[in-house]
């Protein structure tokens, strides 16, 4: 198992350059099972997460010729409709083929999902929503089980909560349902966006783009042409790579994003005392007299991100003050808190909101463990300025989110190495 040792007290100087988004990949690779032809997908993020999707897309049938950041893939001779539980339970995402198989072959089998210990995301909202669309769902020996003979029809999808990959799942099976699909109270996240006009440009039509109602005509189990497409700038990995600039308090760019993804927490880090250069396609933050304390509420985009949480926890541990975090989303992620605590900062918990209490230049190495992908590099952007060395164990979660991490840090200027126990 693989672990970071991390020096602290490094300055941090340069440009970064971000790569595609895995939580905008994932989904559109789900979705070429709806493809006529080859898909051509670019800025592919070489991460973990994404060699997972692709092994269980190749399960299925499919085949693909992947160079790093880049990948043509082939579906259109799919022979298999089961996703196993070897697979789906190291990545909850997988839940994504669900919607794409049900709809092409009108039937299929998936694994009751996995992936980060962060809290409960049910699949529910999927299930019914495939449910008003046709489908009879059952839930035997850990699978669903999911048929729909005649094809999915268009419905009205109600959803009590938002859900991201509840509507992405829900969008891909509607864009070979027959008819029309309304779907109300949907994710507007900018990964929605992105597949929402991934498959209008390849023939569904799709009102309603960027907003929370949606409305999908269906190409009645017709497969469609997908045209070549890159993968959007990740916003998670360009926040995180903000926040070690912060933290450090230094001048820091980073490029190849689209800052209006960015503006939640843009905004948190003006609050902050830092100032930011917005470019067409880069951010700069730069240093604060003096980093003042935040209050954040987590919530759906464009609101403050969930998965951006946890490094904002960090960085507030150098604030003169106290923050304080509601965790609106998920109700078990402050795992971080308890190895944050172990390098010396002054973190409560009360439910759902955590106070922080700056504690400048008190943070100290010591050996922390990683429990989730977002926790992960929250730990290493507290060990950037702690004294002294920090080991981050079990960075399997970093691999799973993160491209090349400690070689872009280290080209910043930090000193971290990996290495195996």
């Amino acid at each position: 198992m693989d672990y970071l040792k991390i020096t602290g007290g490094t300055k941090l100087e340069g440009d970064v350059v971000i790569t595609g988004a895995k939580n905008a990949a994932l989904p559109l690779l789900a979705s070429t099972i709806l493809a006529s032809n080859d898909v051509k997908i670019s800025n592919l993020p070489n991460v973990v997460d994404i060699k997972t999707l692709l092994k269980l897309i190749g399960m299925l049938g499919g085949k693909y010729d992947h160079n790093i950041n880049e990948i043509t893939l082939n579906t259109t001779e799919l022979n298999k409709t089961e996703a196993t539980y070897d697979i789906v339970k190291t990545m909850r995402a997988s839940i994504l083929v669900l919607g794409p198989l049900l709809a092409r072959f009108g039937h299929c089998e998936v694994s009751l999902p996995g992936g980060c210990a962060i809290g409960q995301r049910p699949v529910d909202l999927h299930l019914k929503a495939l449910e008003h669309m046709g489908a009879v769902i059952e839930i035997k020996n850990g699978y669903i089980a999911a048929t729909a003979p005649d094809g999915l029809k268009g419905a009205t999808i109600v959803f009590d909560k938002i859900t991201v990959t509840g509507t992405e799942n829900i969008v891909m099976a509607a864009a070979l349902a027959k008819g029309n699909t309304t779907i109300i109270n949907a994710a507007k996240e900018p990964e929605v966006v992105q597949l929402c006009e991934v498959l209008r440009d390849a023939g569904v039509s799709i009102k309603g783009i960027g907003t929370n109602t949606l409305e999908i005509v269906g190409n009645d189990r017709k497969l469609l042409e997908f045209k070549p497409f890159s993968i959007i700038p990740d916003r998670i990995e360009a926040g995180t790579y903000l926040c070690a600039g912060a933290i450090t308090n230094q001048v820091l760019k980073v490029t190849n994003v689209i800052p209006k993804h960015l503006e939640a927490m843009l905004i948190k880090f003006e609050d902050m005392g830092f100032k930011i250069l917005r470019e067409e396609n880069a951010v700069t933050i730069f240093p604060a007299d003096k980093i003042k304390p935040i209050n954040i509420t987590t919530t759906e985009y464009p609101g403050f991100p969930t998965d951006m949480q946890a490094q904002f926890m960090a960085l507030c541990t150098m604030a003169e003050g106290v923050s304080i975090i509601d965790e609106k989303l998920f109700e078990n992620r402050f795992m971080h808190v308890s190895e944050l605590l172990r390098m010396g900062s002054d973190i409560s918990l009360n439910g759902t909101v955590a106070t922080v209490i700056g504690t400048p230049n008190k943070l100290f190495g010591t050996d922390v463990m990683a429990t989730d992908l977002r926790a992960s590099s929250a730990l290493v952007l507290a060990a950037l300025v702690a004294e002294g060395e920090t080991t981050v164990h079990r960075i399997y979660h970093l691999d799973r989110g993160y491209d090349r991490l400690e070689e872009k840090l280290t080209n910043l200027g930090a000193k971290i190495t990996r290495g195996k126990e």
